[in-house]
């Protein structure tokens, strides 16, 4: 059925722009058949130079080139304001980088008074089911643990049953999102518990098709990190609790940290599902000079692609900032990444 109506999208489309050149028509039927189907916009990065502004987003246009699957990049050099953002404003799974947001919800109400770091709550273990059954995925309690052990194993291990615990704490996914819209990030959207969206995972091929529930544009994501570092919405000391878990973050090292220099602080975070990975953070080098940043790949035919990209254009970016003259100098992030 999916296929039918975008035939006939592209084919109405083609026809409103016969006036064009043929491969541009096309070109241009599909993009609009896409808008109009998937209700937002997917983009390829294409034509590099007119595109982006300055030499470094125009080197990581290269490293995220598209043609194997969507690829997204946003960063921030937190000492000099400088960004870059390659389908930074398109929509991606956050999967489990949203476990960010999550955390952050949770000790704004610590910082309230509403909540301790001692207070315990149930694992939430997944019980299993047929996929789409039920519109929330079952779950039985499971040991009691303190929210401070909650959020490590959420965040260092990626733990699922300790984050649908600490979603369930907070009041539900609607909290999250609430405090995501308080703290001024828009293009956030949580829409499922974890156990929910790992047991649906697969509806959609995140390559191609823009599913808005559970994501995120990697512009927000560096925009949520930028606050945390800065300490705008926590206070320090619950600011200190979430940097400390990201820079202890066991999942993911073949993915920003793999090709960084070894006096370089790396805290981030993981994501995970169907033909999507990413990793969001922030990259600390020895000078004090701090990176946010969030890398958001799909298709690129197998995972270890997705987190080779990744950890090419971390490293890129790392160098972009810190040393560009030997970066451009060099032939030695000349490649894809792949």
């Amino acid at each position: 059925m999916r296929i039918t109506l975008l035939s006939k999208f592209v084919a109405a489309a083609a026809l409103a722009l016969a006036p064009l050149a043929p491969a541009q028509a096309n070109d241009q039927a599909i993009e609009s058949a896409f808008d109009a189907y998937f209700g937002t916009e997917v983009r390829t990065p294409r034509d590099y130079s007119p595109v982006y502004g300055s030499e470094l987003e125009r080197h990581i246009a290269t490293l995220a080139e598209g043609s194997q699957g969507r690829i997204g990049v946003a960063a921030i050099d937190l000492s000099t304001g400088q960004q870059i953002s390659i389908l930074g404003d398109q929509r991606f799974p956050m999967a489990s980088t949203s476990k960010i947001a999550i955390a952050a919800t949770y000790l704004e109400m610590v910082d309230q008074g509403r909540a301790s770091l001692t207070s315990e709550y149930p694992l939430l273990l997944p019980v299993r089911s047929q996929r789409f059954s039920t519109a929330v995925a079952p779950v039985r309690r499971g040991d009691y643990m303190a929210a401070y052990e909650l959020i490590d194993l959420m965040i260092t291990r990626s733990s699922n049953p300790a984050t649908d615990a600490l979603i369930a704490a907070v009041g539900g996914v609607d909290a999250v999102n609430d405090w995501a819209r308080r703290a001024g990030i828009e293009d956030f959207n949580l829409t499922r518990d974890i156990a929910t969206l790992v047991r649906d995972d697969g509806e959609f091929d995140p390559a191609v098709h823009i599913d808005l529930r559970d994501s995120s544009t990697p512009e927000a994501m560096v925009e949520l990190l930028t606050g945390l570092y800065q300490g705008r919405w926590l206070t320090p000391t619950s600011r200190e609790v979430i940097i400390d878990a990201m820079e202890r973050c066991r999942t993911g090292t073949r993915r920003i940290p793999a090709l960084m220099p070894e006096n370089v602080t790396v805290a981030h975070k993981t994501g995970s599902l169907n033909n999507t990975s990413s990793d969001i953070g922030i990259i600390t080098g020895p000078d004090g000079r701090s990176i946010a940043v969030a890398i958001y790949v799909t298709g690129q035919g197998t995972r270890r692609n997705r987190e080779a990209r990744i950890a090419a254009i971390a490293r890129a970016i790392y160098d972009g900032y810190s040393e560009p003259r030997r970066m451009y100098a060099s032939a030695e992030y000349g490649g894809t990444g792949s």
